[in-house]
């Protein structure tokens, strides 16, 4: 994709009293990369908790999964405008599904359904719509221990891996991290392999991938831990190799880790952690793949659920769900982030999708 002069910005939210939200729906905005100036484009306000976004493969199509509820919602996008048009809602046959992602073929949408502890397959259309659900798989295993927040197993995302041969899974709820294929033929999700177990209590989250496949680092929600593990591309396990904190070791609170994400010159991990409100920065190193704490940035308010690296890595965006806004951070070349002025107020932000207009 060619970089243009600005992007089309898609932010996701929480709209529900049962969370507390103040979300509006889904919105829309135009950045223009040299002032960071966002321009409100569109408000999809019919749409309840858009709470995770994700892209076809050809970025001409947007979908959301509607957190709490059991449903996802396909779009197309204008690419003169960056506005979106809905094309058609499917049942994801679970509650709560909190994550999704399209297979590099464009021909399946897999999501995780967080409450109800299943895998969803969908087969998607060229037009960009959803047919019904084809496929469900339900993770089993050994709970962790967490009396509140691990009484099942809670599948968290789903990320293809670099090649796109697998789906990484992580569990808070039972404390592992599974590996899943498309069997395209038979449009199953098959497993591949046991799961890797994380520390007990940990509440694996989330997963990034180096750019040159061979590393995973996942981010453990409940203990605000970060666990390297060198990946086999070829049977799709997953080998750990070091575990480090989140947070700095001054921080004495309550906090829980979130998001986490790889740079594209694949030399840093960055995460964000709620109750420390900030983002970490980790170095990788080249040789090893290990971690080193590279510092800590306040996020600019509270609660960083989500964050996103975009414009070629030149910015992130922080959404701080709890004080509706979402900030902007320029990234130096050493890795370093810099606050900007650039607050968007955005009620009760989840999560943030960039697209160039170019494209």
């Amino acid at each position: 994709m060619s970089e243009g002069s600005a992007s089309y910005v898609y932010v996701g939210a929480r709209t529900t009293k049962e969370r507390n939200a103040r979300g509006d729906g889904l919105n829309v905005y135009r950045m223009d990369h040299a002032s960071g100036a966002w321009t409100h484009l569109q408000l999809l306000g019919d749409l309840v908790n858009p709470s995770f976004l994700a892209f076809d493969r050809t970025r001409r199509f947007l979908y959301t999964v509607h957190g709490d509820l059991s449903d996802i919602t396909a779009m197309a996008i204008d690419p003169a405008t960056g506005r979106l048009r809905v094309i058609n809602r499917q049942s994801t046959e679970g509650k709560n599904p909190v994550h999704l992602a399209i297979d590099p073929s464009n021909r399946f949408v897999v999501v995780a359904n967080h409450i109800t502890s299943t895998l969803a397959l969908l087969p998607r259309q060229e037009d960009g719509s959803l047919g019904a659900v084809i496929d469900l798989v339900k993770l089993e295993g050994k709970l962790g221990p967490h009396r509140v927040e691990q009484p099942f197993a809670k599948p968290h995302q789903v990320e293809f891996d670099p090649s796109g041969a697998f789906v990484i899974v992580p569990d808070k709820g039972l404390d592992a991290v599974f590996t899943y294929r498309i069997d395209a033929e038979k449009g199953k999700l098959v497993q591949a392999g046991p799961p890797v177990q994380a520390r007990e209590g940990a509440g694996p989250r989330h997963v990034a991938f180096h750019p040159a496949g061979r590393l995973a680092y996942v981010v453990n929600e409940l203990d605000s831990t970060v666990t390297g593990y060198r990946f086999d591309p070829g049977n799709g396990a997953l080998t750990p190799f070091q575990v480090v904190s989140a947070v700095p070791d001054t921080f004495t609170g309550n906090s829980r880790a979130a998001e986490i994400a790889v740079s594209d010159d694949g030399r840093f991990v960055y995460a964000s952690n709620r109750g420390n409100d900030s983002i970490a920065m980790f170095a990788i190193d080249a040789a090893s793949g290990r971690l080193t704490p590279a510092g800590w940035t306040l996020s600019g308010g509270r609660t960083p659920r989500f964050f996103a690296l975009g414009v070629s890595d030149k910015f992130l965006f922080a959404a701080n769900e709890d004080s509706d806004t979402v900030t902007m951070f320029t990234r130096t070349g050493d890795g370093r982030l810099v606050a900007t002025d650039k607050v968007v107020k955005v009620g009760s932000p989840v999560c943030i999708l960039l697209r160039d207009s170019q494209s």
